[in-house]
């Protein structure tokens, strides 16, 4: 059975003061491998090409052939956002890069 600790509460920069709850392992072994794969200076990746890199860091047994693996990239993303581990640069098309 499923207790508190296997949720985590995460942020979404869009929505200052609000959280969701969501499943701690899958969004953990995101956040790690999305901040495996970002540069720390410009130019940044595109959320494409962060994808595209980090889907072989991902184990399988969470995310069966990078099932989910574009939902759970754009919650992690959001969440660092809004903590400021990484920022958005001002490009077209949006490019992220680890926070300063």
């Amino acid at each position: 059975m499923a207790g508190p600790t296997d949720k985590i509460e995460i942020e979404n920069v869009n929505t200052p003061g609000r959280t969701t709850r969501v499943d701690r392992a899958k969004y953990e072994a995101m956040r790690t491998a999305l901040l495996a794969v970002l540069p720390s200076s410009s130019p940044g990746l595109t959320v494409a090409e962060a994808k595209a890199r980090l889907l072989p860091l991902l184990p399988e047994a969470l995310f069966p052939g990078g099932d989910t693996a574009g939902w759970w990239l754009k919650a992690a993303q959001l969440d660092l956002e809004a903590k400021g581990v990484i920022q958005r640069e001002t490009t077209k098309p949006l490019r992220l890069i680890k926070g300063r």
